[in-house]
């Protein structure tokens, strides 16, 4: 199978967290991309319990948000790995005596025995990957449980940016549909038991259209067929099927 793009964006990746010393919108976030993730991540929390568990944060990245999983979550362990290995560097140095274990590996191929985990975390990453639906079949193989947060596909504005935008189309953005992937997690095995569209603030545009749209954000989520088109992010919890 060709890893081309994935190798890819790692490379891309290992260049930011060389030159920024992390992420453009994580460690030198700006306030678009700190509205934006803190949104993902207070859902998130609402969404799924992680006290106590065993936790693996797929395509961990510069760490800020493993770190943050770690610190409200207080899961039992923490593991987290990444392709990038100059952007785990970063993670590692600002970990501090935080327990979390990271690692270099590849989603398609998690160096874990099934059912090893009880969940799995995965955060903004299946939308660089050549091949999302092997990540997710590969995570329900580790764990029994998994939460998914994307880039709502159906978001023509997003859509628009992944065509223009030099960010997005240097790190090869392509985000899917809510029924893509959702699809994908029942192809795979998997059983979704919740759904949130969330979010309006896009991760970077100038602070006062931030600060607007923020004001405006509860409304958009508030109505189904605009929040269907408008949110976003797309934050899906799904289990593995039994029998």
């Amino acid at each position: 199978m060709n890893d081309e793009p994935d190798r890819f964006a790692r490379l891309v990746f290992d260049e930011d967290a060389v030159r920024y010393g992390g992420y453009l919108y994580s460690t030198n976030a700006p306030l678009s991309s700190r509205l934006a993730h803190a949104r993902i991540s207070d859902e998130t929390f609402r969404a799924v319990d992680f006290r106590g568990k065993r936790v693996l944060d797929v395509g961990c990245g510069d760490g800020t948000y493993t770190i943050e999983l770690f610190d409200r979550g207080l899961p039992d362990c923490m593991y987290a790995l990444d392709i990038a290995q100059e952007a785990l560097k970063v993670a590692r140095g600002k970990t501090a005596e935080r327990r979390i274990s990271y690692g270099i590996s590849s989603a398609y191929a998690l160096p874990f025995p099934s059912d090893s985990l009880d969940i799995v975390h995965l955060r903004a990453v299946l939308h660089h990957m050549d091949r999302p639906r092997e990540a997710l079949r590969e995570a329900l193989r580790v764990a029994p449980a998994i939460i998914v947060s994307e880039p709502n596909g159906l978001n023509p504005g997003l859509k628009l940016f992944e065509r223009l935008s030099p960010y997005h189309r240097q790190h090869g953005e392509k985000s899917y549909t809510p029924h893509t992937l959702d699809r994908w997690l029942k192809e795979v095995g998997g059983v979704i038991s919740d759904r949130r569209r969330v979010g309006f603030v896009p991760v970077f545009c100038p602070d006062w259209v931030a600060r607007v749209m923020k004001q405006i954000e509860p409304g958009v989520e508030r109505i189904p067929f605009i929040s269907a088109f408008a949110s976003a992010i797309y934050v899906v919890v799904a289990a593995r099927r039994v029998g």
